[in-house]
């Protein structure tokens, strides 16, 4: 039977606005332009949509499309002595307009906004029942970081939780062949003809394109089996995944632990909890300074990342993780490629059989992430 809760939640997502996502692999493939001209379809059929913000890069078959569709203007703000344009984000909520288009999903807002990123700002949009659609680029997204980092060798600073696209009700990947997308660089489409040459030195080499186009693929893929999962009543009966990242106060792996762990649970829809257990020699008053910070760092990403904290003392951590497993009811426990410390603890108690041996008899996986 369903819960009054349940049905709450029901009720309050119906309030809620819906959302598209456009994805690309790179700038150029044509998502703000795929934008605009959904704008254009949806004003002719007499839907009241506005451009909330458009990165139009200034191409001129986007700049081209802006024509004839009703602009909220931005809001005008000076900082460090520039002036500089950001979506007017109270504007987009007093007109109310039945659909919105807010580029650059994980923009960071200047200082003094409402909110530190735009990605915030359209889920507040949403909340207040305003349809939104945006777009991002593939290497914007959190879980994704060390995988497009190793592709380019690049760390991309501005990112979106994966919880944004799983807020949203669609999420259509704009696809390019790498061919294409490299014709349309040189063709002076994508950048002005100064930067072409360095774009095809740097990131716009085939190999990594076809890299960054298949974590693409793979990413609207596993957004629409999870869509199939949560809404097709035929797959209710298969196990339900609960997914037990394990992490300890190294800073890199742990890091690395729980953007995996986070892809994993995204593909399997399932809910997953990030443990640290504190042994005697890390409490409060032992623990390093900097391990602290680390430890702080990796507890809030993880949160962003879907994750519940679970923080406990205990001189096993072995028997801390078999606890869990227990409570939980863990179908996937995840620790990182084995390093000093972890393994220390798990070997040097003589209780790593015990934990292998607990988890096959309960049919839990371990999964080693390199």
């Amino acid at each position: 039977m369903s819960s009054p809760e349940h049905f709450l939640d029901l009720i309050q997502r119906s309030k809620r606005g819906k959302f598209k996502i456009y994805i690309g692999m790179s700038a150029g493939v044509g998502k703000s332009y795929r934008m605009l001209q959904e704008a254009h379809s949806l004003l002719s059929n007499g839907i009241d949509v506005k451009i909330g913000y458009i990165e139009t890069h200034n191409r001129k078959e986007t700049v081209a499309l802006l024509d004839g569709l009703p602009l909220i203007p931005r809001r005008k703000l000076f900082y460090k002595g520039k002036e500089l344009e950001e979506l007017d984000f109270q504007a987009v909520i007093n007109l109310r307009p039945e659909v919105v288009i807010v580029d650059e999903l994980a923009h960071t807002n200047i200082e003094g906004s409402k909110n530190q990123k735009r990605w915030q700002d359209v889920l507040d949009i949403l909340d207040a029942g305003i349809n939104v659609i945006s777009a991002v680029n593939i290497q914007h997204i959190e879980s994704l970081n060390e995988a497009v980092k190793s592709i380019t060798g690049i760390e991309v600073q501005e990112r979106i939780p994966d919880s944004v696209l799983k807020r949203a009700d669609e999420v259509v990947n704009i696809d390019l062949t790498a061919e294409e997308l490299i014709d349309r660089l040189k063709a002076g489409k994508i950048y002005d003809q100064s930067k072409i040459q360095t774009a095809l030195n740097n990131f716009f080499k085939s190999e990594q394109i076809l890299q960054l186009r298949e974590l693409a693929l793979k990413e609207v893929a596993s957004q629409v089996q999870r869509k199939v999962e949560t809404e097709v009543s035929v797959i209710k009966n298969l196990r339900k995944e609960k997914i037990l990242a394990c992490i300890s106060s190294n800073e890199m792996t742990a890091k690395k632990v729980i953007r995996k762990a986070a892809r994993l649970a995204n593909y399997y829809n399932s809910s997953w909890y990030l443990l640290y257990v504190q042994i005697p020699k890390e409490s409060a008053d032992k623990i390093a300074l900097d391990k602290q910070r680390f430890l702080i760092n990796n507890f809030k990403l993880a949160t962003e990342l879907g994750a519940e904290i679970i923080k406990i003392q205990s001189n096993s951590v072995t028997e801390a993780i078999i606890a869990q497993c227990e409570e939980r009811k863990i179908t996937t426990v995840c620790i990182g490629k084995p390093h000093l410390n972890l393994w220390k603890f798990l070997t040097g108690t003589n209780t790593l059989r015990s934990l292998l041996n607990k988890l096959a008899k309960e049919n839990i996986d371990l999964v080693i992430l390199s």
